[in-house]
């Protein structure tokens, strides 16, 4: 018996003689997490310090108080963010001194990259960038012993105006690169580079290289701006359309690595924490004098995460306490007593008696 007509939709990659799985694919095409700049869960903004701004990227400065960083909505067409980094002082970097933006990628979301081998991929890093300086930038992908680096150049034409840049790169066939839980991947873009830590562009060598000798430094002028977002890292050697993912999901990659139980837009251990609940609450008395309890996170950590706690008005450290129905006591210890990359668990030993102990986390898992 005949039936009709059947239509089959075929999925294919922009990689030559690519299948799915081959790393360009529509999921995890994009190896980078908020390329975007949309996630803040830390609301951060000021003078990083080796420090992590918009989630999963940090920065990482040699001196102090020489730059600022802040999620912006100044951004190109198709996108809602950008990260904005403004220089403090004209400030002139030393030889053995850096200043740059990196995300570190996890190994085991690049391992398919073959680095390291014969067989290793090409890749091709793609941005969007708008600053009040025009010259030559650099950057550099480094492996995590930080004795692989391949510096690579871009040029910002116009002083600002977004500019679409692409870096295709050959992958490293030499060195060791992780492929599990730790960085496999650092991706660099310098804002002030010293001559030590800088190298040739276009070519792997063996050192340890944040950017591309004689790249323009951010840092070197006093109100300076560099606004970047769209920032995306696939297999290939030509540059596709940037990978949007929902908010949900980039959310929850991120919080693979940090995760607060307070609302987003608030900043860490300040009084606006008022009356938000952690994961409502924690409790079970143990004596008059003790209460414990554990919590799950929502996301599991790619490793047992660093723990920080603060009570209903913010104070570092500290848990309020709770006597149903009679009163409640802010200020209290709050101590770890179990923490896994799953969840945590908590006791609270000091003050009155309670029946529960309520408080603010933050877990971080960063690489």
């Amino acid at each position: 018996m005949t039936y009709g007509n059947v239509n089959v939709d075929t999925v294919t990659t922009s990689t030559a003689g690519g299948i799915l799985g081959a790393g360009n694919a529509s999921i995890m095409k994009n190896r980078i997490i908020n390329g975007a700049m949309v996630i803040n869960q830390r609301a951060f903004s000021g003078n990083p310090v080796n420090a992590y701004t918009v989630d999963r990227w940090q920065v990482s400065v040699s001196q102090t108080g020489k730059i600022s960083a802040a999620q912006s909505t100044t951004a190109p067409t198709g996108f809602v963010n950008s990260l904005l980094l403004t220089s403090l002082s004209a400030y002139t970097v030393g030889s053995g001194e850096q200043f740059i933006l990196d995300q570190p990628i996890e190994g085991f979301n690049c391992s398919d990259l073959g680095w390291g081998t014969a067989n290793a991929k090409t890749v091709t890093l793609s941005f969007q960038v708008y600053s009040s300086l025009t010259g030559t930038f650099g950057g550099s992908l480094q492996n995590n012993a930080y004795n692989r680096s391949y510096p690579f150049t871009y040029s910002i034409p116009v002083a600002n105006t977004w500019t679409t840049i692409s870096v295709t790169i050959a992958g490293d066939t030499s060195g060791t690169w992780t492929t599990d839980n730790s960085a496999g991947i650092r991706v660099n873009f310098g804002l002030g580079v010293g001559s030590t830590l800088s190298n040739t562009a276009g070519s792997w060598s063996s050192g340890n290289y944040s950017s591309a000798t004689g790249a323009t430094s951010v840092v070197g002028t006093n109100g300076a701006t560099f606004y970047i977002t769209g920032v995306q890292l696939e297999v290939g050697s030509s540059a596709t359309g940037f990978e949007y993912r929902q908010y949900g999901q980039e959310l929850a990659l991120c919080q693979r690595y940090f995760e607060k139980s307070y609302n987003d837009g608030v900043a860490l251990g300040t009084s606006t924490l008022n009356g938000i609940v952690a994961n409502a609450g924690v409790q079970g008395a143990v004596s008059s004098s003790e209460v414990d309890g554990g919590t799950s996170f929502k996301v599991t950590k790619r490793a047992t995460p660093s723990m920080a706690y603060w009570d209903a008005v913010g104070n570092s450290g500290k848990c309020t306490r709770v006597q149903v129905g009679v009163s409640t006591t802010n200020n209290s210890s709050v101590a770890d007593n179990n923490i896994g990359a799953n969840g945590f668990f908590v006791y609270s030993a000091s003050g009155s008696s309670a029946s529960a102990i309520w408080f603010h986390f933050s877990a971080s898992a960063e690489l």
